[in-house]
């Protein structure tokens, strides 16, 4: 039995007769995605371009100057900076004698030529976190270290020699039987206290404080500083 044809029913679409489908509407949770995507690609843009005055502020944004800390550990990393060396040369005459007995027979005389160096060095591994301080413009700084010291003396056996050594007969005797190692230690040690004392009066600690402030001066001016104050001081 054929079905009944209701004529104010509208017939339903076919293929290929253009009938329109209904369209799925897409869930809410991607609207909310597309939506905060959006904002955020915004407040991007917006801070990027700086487009708005005052928006650091809002959001609590906050600039800090590092730039001292940063030189400091720069300087701290040399450590001991070995800012001068010195090379001294020194004649030694080492005389012993023994009372009441002439020296053709106990006592010795030694001459003896010292070369040996001498090193100066500013300790920039142990400075304070207030050592450097920089103005706001980051335009000058001032450092403030410690004073050169001066190092041991090294004695170069290579360049150090015995030009004479003169020994009383009971002396020869005495080395003939057996090393006698003191003597030679005497003369070492004499050079070595000779060569630091002329160290001191030769005005190397100054000169290892010009040089290590010219290093950190040209060190700074490569950092942009204009103006760079070396001031030494043990505290």
């Amino acid at each position: 039995m054929a079905p009944e044809y209701d004529a104010d029913r509208p017939d339903p679409p076919h293929a290929g007769t253009g009938g329109v489908r209904e369209r799925r509407r897409a869930p809410w949770w991607v609207k909310m995605l597309a939506f905060f995507t959006g904002l955020l690609l915004l407040f991007f843009a917006v801070t990027r371009l700086d487009l708005v005055p005052g928006l650091d502020d809002v959001f609590g944004s906050e600039t800090k100057d590092r730039t001292g800390p940063a030189v400091l550990k720069s300087i701290r990393d040399m450590s001991s900076y070995q800012a001068a060396s010195g090379n001294f040369q020194v004649v030694v005459d080492l005389e012993k004698d023994t009372k009441y007995v002439p020296d053709a027979i106990k006592g010795t005389r030694t001459l003896f030529v010292g070369a040996g160096t001498v090193g100066a060095s500013v300790d920039l591994g142990g400075i304070g976190d207030d050592a450097v301080t920089v103005n706001e413009e980051r335009t000058r700084a001032e450092i403030r270290l410690p004073h050169a010291k001066l190092g041991k003396p090294a004695l170069d056996a290579d360049r150090s020699y015995t030009v004479s050594k003169q020994r009383g007969l009971l002396d020869r005797l005495g080395d003939f039987i057996s090393d006698n190692p003191g003597s030679e230690q005497a003369v070492n040690k004499l050079a070595v206290r000779h060569i630091g004392d002329a160290a001191k009066e030769s005005g190397l600690v100054s000169r290892a404080e010009r040089n290590t402030t010219g290093m950190l001066q040209g060190l700074l001016t490569s950092l942009g500083f204009k103006e760079v104050t070396v001031v030494y001081g043990d505290k």
